[in-house]
């Protein structure tokens, strides 16, 4: 509801413990102009917290660390305390403030424009006359500052020395060496979602493969390729460029950044398909294109050449997209549940010969034509009707999304209690879908079926991009703590309770090992 400035006032004066209504009349203050009162409305606000309901948050960025703070300098400078304004500035990027570079054009903080600290404290607007060093010197410090004031609970040992020995090492580096170090420098400490995005900057680094990995227990195997390397498909890979793939994952471990280690099981598949990658990393011998050696499905070790294409963001890329030919078409059989309709972000089926529902959950978003709640209703009105006593939620394949709208269906489970919910879940359980089965996971105690999850039960997420200033790179750092489970909960992942890895012979046989333990489970 919208409220007046003199509603707000009312309102406060009648309950001034409520740190979201000083937060309220702060904002009425000041875009009244009265920006003493804002001021000091913003410093109980600080002082009490502000919250808002789950649905309202991206109308309340004030909930963010640091935002308070930076609203507190916007006072102090419309007042005229540049001084007072640039401490406030100061505080809250040490709190962990989003995009405070928004402070170089800010109108009300133009009393700080052009004074250097201001670009001590945000990094300078652009890289315009810089150097090459300094420019990658500039970036730098300015990664390492975001890390430090972004991360809530950071592991970042040895994070100032590393810095120190990248910046001795700019001078004797290529640009493309630079990026993979500053990836290098973000894995030293567990935030899955902390990246470089190097794909506006650099074009060739958005070139892939046009086949598909997939890492089993067995080893490596191309799952998906374009018509013209059909024959690859069920392949082993066993080397790239005369390199062993154990050698070749090394290599790529070094900079995929994680929250556990199971993680970059599911990562490295795709970082694969980047020649550019694998060539700043030394193990590819040219950017645009490998050379494979495969042990082809009749046992045949052969040498394939196979150039990089032009693809849409290949490193967030999870499947083959539906031009690409599947190695399960090929075979006889029925394609089991798991492996279809992947792309889609929600859908189930009724297996009555079993007495269950099986609910792909693969991405916690909305799909237009039914948002997530009307989903869930209907998923919960079916088994009502039917009488299912048995649910599978499959969240194998979930990255993750939204996690406020992943607690209707928390709340959905609970009330339907005589089910038996059985959750798969494995190395691309993340995020958003990681917070879902943890919570599942206190409130309910299903029972975990498949591998670890990729993600941790307590950890670092969001995803809120800033630039670079010289280079233009996105980088992204986590800044918010995920405390799903209790405090105490260290565990790297949510290990189930039924241990089903996924292995190139079920996968050959049209078989799905997660559901197969889950109906012995129940036989």
């Amino acid at each position: 509801m919208t409220r007046s400035l003199a509603e707000w006032e009312a309102v406060v004066r009648g309950n001034p413990v409520n740190g979201t209504y000083q937060d309220a009349l702060a904002t009425a203050r000041f875009e009244a102009g009265d920006y003493a009162g804002a001021l000091s409305a913003w410093q109980d606000a600080l002082r009490l917290g502000a919250w808002a309901h789950l649905t309202a948050l991206d109308a309340l960025p004030t909930v963010y660390p640091g935002e308070i703070g930076y609203r507190i300098a916007c006072c102090h400078a419309r007042l005229g305390d540049r001084e007072r304004a640039m401490d406030a500035l100061g505080t809250a990027i040490g709190a962990g403030l989003r995009d405070a570079r928004r402070a170089l054009t800010d109108e009300h903080l133009s009393a700080l424009h052009g004074d250097a600290r201001l670009a001590d404290l945000v990094g300078p607007a652009d890289g315009a006359g810089l150097s090459r060093v300094d420019g990658w010197w500039t970036d730098l410090r300015l990664l390492h500052r975001e890390i430090e004031h972004r991360a809530p609970k950071p592991h970042r040992p040895g994070l100032d020395a590393a810095v120190a020995e990248l910046h001795d090492a700019v001078p004797n580096l290529t640009d493309m060496q630079i990026v993979v170090e500053l990836w290098r420098l973000l894995r030293n400490f567990a935030d899955g979602h902390a990246y470089i995005d190097v794909a506006s900057v650099y074009p060739e680094w958005t070139y892939a493969l046009p086949v598909w990995f997939y890492q089993f227990v067995e080893g490596l195997f191309v799952t998906d390729a374009d018509a013209r390397y059909r024959a690859l498909l069920g392949a082993q890979v066993l080397a790239v460029d005369g390199h062993d793939v154990p050698a070749v994952l090394a290599a790529l471990d070094s900079v995929i950044t994680r929250d556990n280690e199971y993680w970059p099981a599911g990562i490295a598949p795709r970082w694969l398909r980047q020649p550019a990658i694998l060539h700043a990393l030394g193990v590819a011998e040219e950017p645009g294109r490998v050379t494979l050696t495969v042990r082809q499905p009749d046992a045949t070790v052969v040498d394939v050449t196979v150039n990089a294409e032009q693809a849409d963001h290949p490193m967030w890329q999870r499947f083959a997209p539906p031009d690409a030919l599947a190695y399960v078409d090929t075979l006889p059989g029925k394609v089991p549940a798991y492996l279809r309709d992947r792309g889609t972000r929600y859908w189930f089926e009724h297996q009555p010969a079993d007495d269950l529902v099986y609910f792909q959950f693969n991405g916690i978003g909305d799909l237009p034509d039914e948002p997530l709640d009307a989903f869930y209703r209907r998923l919960f009105a079916y088994v009502d009707e039917h009488d299912v006593s048995r649910l599978v939620m499959d969240l194998r394949w979930n990255g993750g999304g939204d996690t406020f709208l992943a607690v209707p269906l928390v709340h959905h489970v609970i009330r339907h209690d005589h089910l038996d919910l059985y959750v798969v879940i494995g190395r691309h359980t993340f995020s958003a879908a990681q917070n879902l089965a943890t919570m599942l996971e206190l409130h309910v105690d299903p029972v975990f079926v498949g591998e670890p999850t990729g993600g941790r039960p307590n950890g670092v997420g969001e995803r809120v991009e800033f630039e670079l200033p010289y280079s233009r790179l996105k980088a992204n750092i986590g800044d918010l703590y995920w405390q799903t489970s209790w405090p105490f909960d260290q565990r790297p992942a949510i290990a189930p309770h039924l241990y089903a890895p996924p292995t190139f012979e079920a996968f050959r046989a049209q078989r799905d090992p997660a559901m197969e333990a889950i109906l012995r489970e129940l036989a």
